[in-house]
């Protein structure tokens, strides 16, 4: 029986790497993927010279391919059933799932185990202020197997929370829970480097 998997990590864990080598470890055994990705990750989506977008997931090593972007008000059984109208489907793959509504992730779950199509999810846990997102939640009760990939602190902890930096790379404690960016605006802490370093902002 197919499952539904929720792999988790913190910014520069390599999620999307993982994501990709998966992809391309299944079309080297002759299996056709269905790859998609939240349309509000847009960081890495081409835009040719007559304007048309075309939806790609990149990773900081080099790694890239193209993916289908999905709305929030897409339906994934319905996306799910057409595309597999035009090509065979054998596993899904989505990157940055933590974007995904709620009833998206109930919709993976759905093809998962009515279609007998297994559903790989990398992404977030949690956002900026340590709260998890609607997306990573819904995964975290439902999915059939949960497994963090691991990365550290610059202190050699492991890290746990997606920092997010303004532009004098002091930590924001206030926000819109989405804020798309990489390197140049998340960095993977631990819980103690994140709460020690909001203090010494306090304190100045």
């Amino acid at each position: 029986m197919a499952k539904l998997y929720f792999k988790f990590g913190a910014m520069g864990s390599s999620k999307t790497a993982q994501a990709l080598m998966t992809k391309f470890n299944y079309e080297g055994k002759d299996k056709s993927v269905l790859f998609i990705k939240p349309a509000t990750d847009n960081r890495d989506d081409i835009i040719d010279k007559n304007g048309n977008v075309s939806a790609e997931v990149r990773s900081r090593i080099g790694l890239s391919a193209k993916a289908l972007a999905v709305s929030a008000l897409d339906c994934l059984v319905s996306l799910y059933i057409k595309e597999r109208e035009k090509n065979r489907v054998d596993v899904i793959i989505c990157d940055e799932c933590q974007f995904l509504t709620e009833k998206q992730v109930d919709e993976l779950k759905d093809i998962a185990d009515l279609y007998d199509v297994p559903v790989l999810c990398f992404g977030l846990r949690a956002d900026f202020r340590t709260k998890l997102f609607p997306g990573s939640k819904r995964l975290f009760e439902i999915a059939d197997s949960i497994s963090e990939i691991k990365s550290i602190c610059r202190c050699g902890r492991k890290a746990t929370v997606n920092a997010r930096l303004d532009a004098d790379g002091k930590i924001e404690i206030l926000g819109e829970q989405v804020c798309i960016g990489g390197n140049e605006r998340y960095v993977g802490m631990c819980y103690r480097c994140y709460r020690e370093q909001i203090r010494k902002q306090e304190l100045s």
